[in-house]
């Protein structure tokens, strides 16, 4: 009878509940934040990328010229 009585939870508090609750809350908001920054940083290198490679194709058709 002891066994069962051992594997049994106690009752939690409802401070202890929401302190939980809390932190589990927070650990989730932070991730997802820390996430949404790493996709913005991707985003933005690529974009910037994107942006270097459209200023270098002009510059090269133009150094190329017309030869007749």
């Amino acid at each position: 009878m002891t066994e069962t009585t051992e594997l049994k939870p106690g009752r939690v508090s409802a401070s202890d509940k929401l302190a939980t609750t809390d932190k589990v809350a927070r650990s989730i908001i932070a991730e997802e934040a820390s996430l949404k920054q790493k996709k913005t940083e991707r985003l933005r290198r690529l974009r910037e990328e994107r942006e270097a490679e459209a200023e270098e194709k002009p510059a090269a058709k133009k150094a190329s010229g017309k030869k007749k």
